[in-house]
């Protein structure tokens, strides 16, 4: 379980450090740095996927997202003696993230590029890795470190040696060191960074792809679009916990029962209770199949190690919303959970939850600040 999440340098995220919990809420009102929270969290995980810098350049490029403000901001400028200003920085300028698990610990920092060297001087550069062993990143208890071109890997021998000279400052070590021999820790974090599920807004429009029948096969892990919904569910059936899901439509929806059509293709539809017929998909509300459909990813019956919701909340009718924390609380003895939300039911529910922790932004002078102890926590130096 990832215990520690730490982001510096990011939107309006100057440098906080947060506790996790089993189950995590991201609470606080618009505009206070839930979606960065959020962003960045997905970020992390497109380091294991590769895509880091290509995510960072569709927000705009590392210029853009970095943090707007001061270095620091001085107990006069938050006390409004002076006004707020820039000041003589004392460190280079980056965007830091970074998480420690019960067992390892990752951190990137990511830089501005030597500029005039290439034509794509706008994708930042990565300038620093670390893998650790437990909470807290100290010399002793690294595993792999990347500066600039260099790769080092500690062996079991405890010494250290060059795994990869040379790496490219848009390649993250996450996959281009990794290997089952020489770095198993390293494939170990990143194959569990892989396997982190983001649900954003599953789209429920008339021509969202749940609402259209697909070529179904078995899906352990909904699609972050729903596009194989039917096939979820009947894979819940199958091998899940059919109990559960029935369980959860019911207390949602009294007296009603998800159906999956599988004629060649998989289609979802809904019986309830005093119609002749069950409803189509085509037919459901938006709230009905969002509703559906997080069902079918909390019930997965291959829980990740971190799954990440994002105000799912949207289009559900309030009554639904003590259906939802009583799924969310179940699904969160199976998998760690995030829920970013800003609906005040459901945030209540789901703080009462055993092993909940809350985190309820607030932005004053434009930086995002976090009601929570902030953890130990040591980044790597470039």
């Amino acid at each position: 379980m990832i215990h520690t999440l730490a982001i510096a340098g990011y939107r309006s995220l100057r440098d906080v450090v947060v506790p996790l919990g089993r189950l995590t809420i991201v609470s606080g009102p618009n505009g206070s740095g839930k979606s960065s929270l959020y962003r960045a969290i997905r970020l992390l995980a497109d380091v294991a996927q590769g895509r880091v810098v290509a995510s960072l350049a569709a927000e705009g490029g590392l210029n853009s997202t970095l943090w707007a403000g001061p270095e620091q901001l001085s107990r006069a400028m938050r006390e409004g003696a002076v006004p707020v200003q820039g000041t003589v920085r004392k460190g280079p300028v980056g965007l830091k993230l970074g998480f420690a698990s019960d067992d390892y610990g990752y951190a990137i920092d990511l830089g501005l590029p030597i500029p005039g060297h290439s034509a794509f001087d706008r994708d930042p550069d990565i300038k620093v890795e670390a893998v650790w062993a437990g909470a807290q990143l100290r010399r002793a208890n690294t595993l792999a470190e990347r500066r600039g071109p260099h790769v080092e890997i500690t062996g079991s021998d405890g010494k250290r040696r060059t795994a990869v000279q040379g790496i490219a400052g848009y390649d993250s070590m996450m996959t281009h060191a990794a290997d089952p021999r020489g770095a198993p820790e390293l494939l170990e974090v990143r194959e569990r960074m892989r396997g982190w599920r983001f649900y954003d807004h599953i789209r429920t429009d008339r021509d969202a792809p749940a609402r259209r029948p697909h070529v179904g096969t078995r899906t352990v892990a909904l699609a972050a679009d729903g596009s194989d919904l039917a096939a979820a569910i009947q894979t819940i059936r199958e091998i899940g916990d059919h109990v559960a899901l029935h369980a959860a439509i019911a207390d949602a929806f009294p007296g009603a029962e998800v159906e999956v059509r599988a004629d060649g293709l998989f289609a979802l539809s809904m019986r309830q209770t005093g119609l002749l017929r069950p409803l189509d998909i085509a037919e459901l509300s938006d709230g009905t199949l969002r509703y559906i459909a997080l069902a079918a990813a909390l019930l997965t019956p291959r829980p990740p190690a971190l799954l990440v919701l994002n105000e799912p909340e949207t289009s559900l009718h309030p009554d639904l919303l003590a259906p939802l924390a009583r799924l969310i609380a179940a699904a969160s003895e199976r998998a760690q959970i995030i829920v970013v939300s800003h609906a005040a039911p459901l945030i209540a529910a789901l703080v009462s939850a055993r092993d909940a922790v809350a985190l309820e932004l607030t932005k004053p002078f434009g930086e995002t600040e976090i009601t929570a102890d902030r953890p130990a926590w040591s980044w790597p130096s470039r």
